[in-house]
């Protein structure tokens, strides 16, 4: 088959799949993790049942897909708002600050989904990048003198990632500001007497 055949028949592919995971996202907005039909996504695509099962064995393989995606595209987006601020210790506010804001719009997944959405793979190495993420950002900020010294950066790190999982319950900005306000207060060294 010549390169460009298969260039075009992998793009397509990808199209297509891009596709599936879009509908798939619209459809978890507008009707919940369980409101998702292999038939409402494909009609939603505009492809037939038969070629969307050609991509995906079950609702539950796009549903993971779907989830694995997000979580990279949140990763990506911490990524982008480190590189776009200047000095360490910023760095680390900024960063933490983004963290709780994509983790406090996640909705409400329903019970067994939950567990399946958050049990894969994907959800274990994206947890690992993170806390390998913010524990550099961690370390920068120490090495700037903004960060406490008297503990490891991977227990101030953990801590961090810890704490700021309660702004899942919160839905006031204010209140997710002052919980990223206060594990920042946590991180500081302590003034000698």
């Amino acid at each position: 088959m010549p390169r460009l055949w298969s260039q075009t028949i992998a793009t397509h592919r990808d199209a297509v799949r891009e596709a599936v995971l879009d509908a798939t996202a619209a459809l978890v907005a507008a009707h919940g993790l369980t409101g998702v039909t292999m038939s409402q996504i494909a009609k939603d695509v505009g492809i037939g049942r038969a070629t969307l099962y050609k991509y995906f064995p079950d609702v539950e393989a796009i549903l993971r897909a779907w989830h694995e995606r997000q979580i990279d595209e949140h990763l990506k987006q911490l990524l982008r708002i480190r590189d776009q601020t200047e000095s360490a210790p910023r760095r680390l506010e900024v960063v933490l600050a983004a963290y709780v804001e994509a983790t406090s719009h996640h909705g409400r997944h329903d019970g067994d989904l939950a567990d399946m959405l958050h049990s894969g793979e994907h959800v274990a190495a994206a947890h690992t990048r993170l806390r390998e993420f913010v524990q550099e950002l961690v370390v920068d900020a120490a090495a700037a003198g903004a960060v406490r010294r008297d503990v490891p950066t991977d227990e101030l790190t953990l801590y961090c990632l810890h704490a700021l999982a309660a702004a899942r319950d919160l839905h006031d900005p204010a209140a997710r500001d002052r919980l990223v306000q206060t594990v920042l207060t946590g991180l500081r060294p302590s003034d000698p007497d």
